[in-house]
């Protein structure tokens, strides 16, 4: 290759493109020069759309807006960005955006923005009975003899040059078949406006439609084309099927809600997606900011992820965190000390366990210090309990344990000693962290600037968290959004909305029952594991471990792999991941119920030239690169191939943490271990859509598995 070859060859591209564009806005400006009494703007601006056209787009012209008596709709614009609602606009004077309105030569011009955002308002109901999500929708003010590129709220500000290479850099949300369903149905939607100024004469010559693959002829039906849009997100990597919205939850995307609302519902049944979609939606048409919160760390990085993907525009409106993080960062911009330190609190717990806990009572009922941390830290400091009188009285909500007074006594010392080596160390855990932020935020001064709070997750948030979220916004309306679902909990302790101070009435709670995800054979596998257990949700009610729920998914498969010893079931495992091809494994994770587990996972893949992406560090792109992590860390995740070595190990009886115990556990305290252990690994089986691999070893090891040569 000569030097700078490359370089030519890049310049030829680029100046037959340019060719080929300026050929094409050619043919386009002559098309719309042949509609008869178009304003010359129009003509322009529909010029610069109509080279679109040659790219998969669809433009309707002059359209009736439905349910008024002669108003129109300057053109809809749908392609594989979505669907545009544009207003064509010829103004003597440039626009500018001042104090949040739209003015033009000193004069405010509001009605123009309402009247836009209204029309916008009907597309959405038109594409929502299609499954479209309301985010697709985009209005566009576009200033023909203007350079603009500005937003007005959800309104995207354009002149007559910057529309065409805007709309050509949107990110693809449909496909080609989808586009002409879509704008099929909005043609009939918004009929053709009887008098129009700009409508193509009856003679004229379309310009040639583009290259699309053959398809069926006729007009796509509402079902149909439901149909064609799950079909296609499932063909897509998992990270757009994550983004994929039915119909059927488009609704509650769009509702208005008097005051705190809460969306529950089983495994797969698209709670996440809901969130999500609802975040989008609340950034278009609120001027505040969107707090979408949960408790794992590395999902909001997933989910900002998703939300970029779906509507980059409101993108930056919308803050992701994790609780704890959050809560960090809104006390240091207020100047309230935090020394956190996991390690030293952890330090101190084990200081207070030897001194009180290890030879007194506590010991009878579970003789491992954890169960007993975990109590400190759901039940007491996650429920900010700060005397014994309320601990006394206050139901352990999902600890199935009774303790009578003499034991809580106990655990209150144990309490009292922890915070006391706490303190003298200098350093707080993540539940002061929480209380600390509640204090701050009841102060009422200098609030976050948040309009809506959406919480993912919430079951696994402790109560102090829940009423801290809750403060920020109160009981505005579509200001609290509570996203999750009880049975779904991995961690202990519990606590009721109605302990937070959050009533939810009516309509305002509501319980999805489709499941979008699983498979019928996935599905029954994963509730097998807990069809025994009943669980306590946050509403206060208790419900059965198998719960009916309406499915759409049936090619799913469960693959059982039991081998005589570790060496071969890992093997097996190696085997069917190799078979995988690189796309494959880029939907596909592998799963496990431990630190110790994930790390000797890690080695075994890596020396089998397997790559892999660690889940904590997994941030929502698509990476050819299996995921491997642990069950908790999948919450929130879906994965259209989950494989679960060793599963069964999380069915037995739990190992004390930190080793051998020196007596065996109450049967309280073991089954209460086991239905959490349970519980977990249901989670991590209803994280997979098309292919469940359930690895077993007939006699379980004593060591952890090993990696093969």
């Amino acid at each position: 290759m000569t030097a700078g070859g490359s370089a030519s060859r890049r310049a030829q591209d680029a100046r037959r493109q340019e060719r080929l564009l300026r050929e094409q806005w050619q043919a386009a400006r002559r098309q719309a020069l042949r509609w008869e009494a178009a304003s010359e703007a129009e003509q322009r601006v529909a010029a610069q759309l109509l080279v679109l056209t040659e790219r998969g787009w669809r433009l309707l012209v002059d359209r009736r807006w439905p349910g008024t008596r002669s108003a129109n709709v300057d053109m809809l614009l749908v392609g594989p960005g979505g669907v545009f609602v544009i207003d064509v606009k010829n103004w003597r004077s440039a626009p500018e955006v001042r104090d949040g309105t739209l003015r033009a030569g000193g004069e405010p011009r509001d009605e123009h923005t309402a009247k836009l955002l209204a029309v916008t308002k009907t597309a959405e109901s038109a594409v929502a009975s299609l499954g479209m999500s309301p985010v697709a929708v985009q209005p566009l003010m576009v200033f023909a003899g203007r350079r603009v590129d500005a937003g007005l709220g959800r309104i995207r500000l354009l002149g007559e040059h910057e529309v065409g290479p805007v709309l050509l850099a949107e990110p693809r949300r449909l496909r080609a078949e989808s586009v002409r369903a879509m704008a099929d149905h909005l043609e009939r939607f918004f009929p053709e406006y009887v008098s129009s100024a700009v409508r193509r004469p009856r003679t004229q010559t379309p310009l040639p439609a583009p290259r699309q693959p053959a398809e069926p002829d006729g007009l796509f039906d509402l079902e149909g084309l439901r149909d064609a849009a799950l079909e296609e997100a499932m063909r897509a990597p998992i990270e757009q099927w994550m983004t994929f919205l039915h119909p059927d939850q488009v609704a509650l995307v769009r509702r208005n809600w008097s005051g705190p609302a809460r969306i529950s519902g089983p495994a797969g049944t698209g709670k996440t997606v809901v969130g999500l979609h609802r975040a989008a939606h609340l950034a278009r048409r609120t001027n505040g900011r969107v707090l979408y919160v949960t408790y794992a760390k590395n999902l909001p990085r997933v989910q900002g992820t998703f939300l970029r993907t779906m509507s980059p525009s409101i993108a930056e409106k919308v803050d992701f965190s994790s609780l704890h993080a959050w809560a960090q960062e809104f006390l240091r911009a207020r100047g309230v000390p935090v020394r956190l330190h996991k390690e030293k609190a952890d330090t101190a717990f084990s200081l207070a366990w030897a001194h009180v806990g290890r030879a007194g009572r506590l010991a009878e009922i579970d003789p491992t210090p954890l169960y007993w941390q975990q109590e400190i830290d759901h039940v007491i400091k996650g429920r900010g309990i700060t005397t014994f009188d309320e601990y006394a009285n206050v139901p352990r909500r999902r600890r199935r344990t009774v303790l009578r007074r003499p034991h809580r006594q106990a655990v209150w010392e144990l309490f009292e000693a922890y915070e006391s080596l706490r303190v003298e160390k200098g350093v707080h855990d993540f539940n002061d962290v929480l209380s600390l932020a509640l204090a701050e935020a009841e102060r009422g001064t200098d609030r976050p600037p948040y309009s809506a709070v959406i919480v993912d997750e919430v079951q696994d948030l402790t109560l102090v968290g829940v009423r801290l979220l809750h403060t920020l916004v109160g009981d505005a309306p579509n200001a609290l959004l509570l996203v999750g679902d009880g049975q779904q909990a991995v961690y202990p302790g519990g606590f009721r909305l109605t302990d937070a101070g959050i009533d939810i009435r009516g309509d305002r709670g509501q319980v999805l029952r489709t499941n979008y995800r699983n498979s019928r054979q996935i599905l029954d596998a994963a509730l097998d594991v807990v069809a025994d257990d009943t669980f306590d949700d946050i509403d206060g009610l208790r419900t059965l471990g198998r719960r009916d729920v309406d499915l759409t998914y049936h090619d799913g498969q469960v693959v059982r792999v039991v081998k005589p010893t570790a060496a071969e079931h890992d093997q097996a495992l190696l085997t069917a991941l190799r078979d995988l091809s690189a796309a494959e494994r880029a939907d596909t994770a592998v799963l496990c119920p431990s630190v110790r587990a994930i790390g000797a996972y890690q080695r075994l893949l890596t020396r089998a030239g397997i790559p892999v992406r660690m889940l904590e560090h997994y941030d929502g792109h698509p990476v050819d690169a299996v995921k491997l992590g642990s069950y908790r860390r999948a919450k929130g995740l879906e994965f259209k191939r989950v494989y679960l070595p060793r599963h069964d190990t999380a069915l037995g009886p739990a190992t004390p943490a930190d080793g051998p115990a020196t007596a065996p556990r109450a049967p309280e305290t073991a089954a209460e271990h086991e239905e959490l252990r349970r519980s977990q690994l249901f989670v991590a089986m209803t994280r997979a859509r098309d292919v469940l691999w359930l690895g077993s070893v007939e006699e379980p090891p004593t060591e952890p598995p090993q990696a093969l040569t």
